[in-house]
């Protein structure tokens, strides 16, 4: 098995799964496109939420491990967080690792609506950087 892109955060929750889903919808079936956590834990549901705003099924991802990935050949590693860049593991395989850092739009501290928008921010903000990444 081969992935193209293997997009890489903490608990690929938010980011990469945002990331996963903006990369699919771009590149169509010109790459395989994947994403895990190096602590995963489920799907945040705002972001699965403010994804669908925009089209974007999220709904049946789940949240991957990276070793789930230790065997496969893997062309492209992008980190989506600090913490993911300063202990992604060593794909051999990969011929290029990118890190691009987006701020963690997982705020349980704020009110409802606030995590919403910041949910929103984030989803856009990583929607531009998918675009430009397939271009």
């Amino acid at each position: 098995m081969t992935v193209d892109v293997l997009i890489l955060c903490t608990g690929n929750r938010c980011r990469s799964q945002m990331a996963e889903g903006w990369l699919r919808t771009f590149a169509g079936d010109r790459l395989s496109i994947a994403s895990a956590g190096l602590s995963p834990s489920e799907v945040h549901p705002i972001a699965t939420a403010v994804m669908a705003e925009v089209g974007i099924d999220l709904s049946g991802h789940t949240s991957k491990h990276v070793d789930t990935f230790a065997d496969v050949d893997v062309e492209t590693v992008v980190t989506v967080c600090d913490s993911a860049a300063e202990a992604c593991p060593t794909f051999p395989s990969a011929t290029r690792v990118i890190h691009r850092s987006f701020e963690d739009p997982d705020r349980p501290d704020l009110p409802f609506d606030e995590q919403v928008a910041v949910m929103r921010s984030a989803r856009d903000e990583i929607a531009s950087w998918a675009r430009a990444f397939v271009e």
